[in-house]
């Protein structure tokens, strides 16, 4: 099959947790000979405030087609509702350039739908990842499910975020059961030792550490600097001598006020560090070398428990999503996050199994799209009501 037959398949992605999750799969397409490989950033990773994370993508040795830049500024709702509508502007001028036969798109940024807006309009068919999951604490929630009614594929995580697009109509047959692609990245990328990690990290690791990051709420009763605040005292509660690794937050409304303040507790606290991004490779080298992740990140509840580490998950944004028995919820509160910290210290995770998958969603995700001869056709989709009940 020459260059010219072959089907191109356009990925997006937005930020650095995305990028982890999609680069398996994106390396896949590269190598599969049916396929031809198309990559826009955006979002984040074009934003200098938040590491200009798109070096991370070239330096994995991808070429970047477009770049679809939203011109991040301040992070106030009606901020991100502007970069949306620049970006869906943004997506279509590069659709046109590209003309790819298919978009591959992960989770529920509000960048990607913008995506999936200009999709649709110009008749672009869409694989989503990921749709199906809960995550009642978070506008991304929403988000999510609207891109499954926006896409054509479905490539879910569980059996139950299947069961939840198939009730949202989608018809079964377009609907994959692949697992978590984090979970494909573990088993396949060799984990740094300690001394290096420190090197990288530029911080010298205690006996015990904790790996953390707060990302806004956005549907929270309790505002962030408040939720904070309480994970900071906590932090305080269970000692100096601990080892404190900070990621920073996610490009949402409400960042600014959340990195402002994990800086002022850095300024007084030299058991910490925070690093505004850590690629795939430290950041799960990292995990792999503390004692338990804490915060409120996906990353606790999808990667962790495949690294046998244990979660210290705090309130409600990552509400509805499945769990190992490794994650230990918690409310945003001092007292009950340092207890839920002294608890993941000592349990004990050897035997805990993610309910993610075994590790081969990619080969999953590839044997779908190369299935099918023509995406065009998904583009007509049929809605599949639930059978009514019976009437008294």
């Amino acid at each position: 099959m020459t260059t010219a037959e072959k089907r191109k398949i356009c990925v997006i992605t937005g930020s650095r947790a995305e990028y982890g999750l999609l680069s398996p799969v994106m390396r896949a397409i590269r190598e599969h000979p049916a396929f031809k490989l198309q990559i826009i950033a955006t979002g984040a990773h074009l934003s200098p405030d938040h590491g200009n994370t798109v070096r991370v993508i070239e330096e994995d040795g991808f070429v970047i087609d477009e770049r679809v830049d939203l011109k991040l500024a301040g992070d106030a709702g009606s901020e991100r509702a502007r970069a949306a509508g620049r970006g869906v502007s943004g997506f279509a001028e590069a659709y046109s350039r590209l003309d790819p036969d298919i978009l591959l798109i992960l989770g529920d940024r509000y960048e990607i739908l913008a995506a999936a807006t200009a999709a649709l309009l110009m008749r672009v068919p869409i694989a989503h990842i990921a749709g199906g999951d809960i995550t009642e604490g978070a506008f991304d929630d929403a988000i999510r499910h609207s891109l499954t009614k926006l896409s054509h594929l479905h490539f879910v995580t569980t059996e139950s975020a299947a069961a939840r697009v198939r009730q949202l109509g989608e018809e079964p047959d377009r609907i994959t059961v692949s697992g978590s692609t984090g979970i494909d990245v573990i088993r396949q990328m060799p984990l740094l030792k300690r001394r290096e990690i420190e090197h990288r990290l530029g911080f010298s690791l205690r006996e015990r550490n904790l790996l953390i990051t707060f990302h806004p709420v956005t549907l929270g009763n309790m505002s962030d600097e408040r939720q904070l605040d309480e994970l900071l005292a906590a932090l305080d509660m269970i000692g100096p001598d601990i080892g404190l690794i900070f990621t920073a937050p996610n490009a949402d409304p409400g960042e600014t006020a959340v990195r402002v303040k994990i800086g002022g507790y850095l300024a007084t606290h030299t058991n910490a560090c925070l690093r505004e991004s850590l690629g795939q490779l430290l950041y799960l080298s990292t995990m792999s070398c503390c004692d338990a992740v804490v915060g409120n990140s996906s990353s606790g509840i999808y990667e962790a428990p495949s690294l046998k580490k244990p979660t210290v998950n705090i309130g409600d944004r990552q509400a509805g999503r499945e769990r190992a028995s490794s994650v230990i919820d918690c409310q945003p509160d001092r007292t009950a996050i340092a207890q839920a910290i002294r608890k993941a210290f000592h349990l004990d995770c050897t035997d805990v199994a993610s309910p993610y998958g075994d590790g081969h969603a990619t080969e999953r995700i590839i044997a779908r799209l190369a299935s099918i001869p023509d995406f065009k056709p998904l583009l007509r989709k049929h809605f599949i009501d639930f059978p009514k009940a019976p009437q008294a």
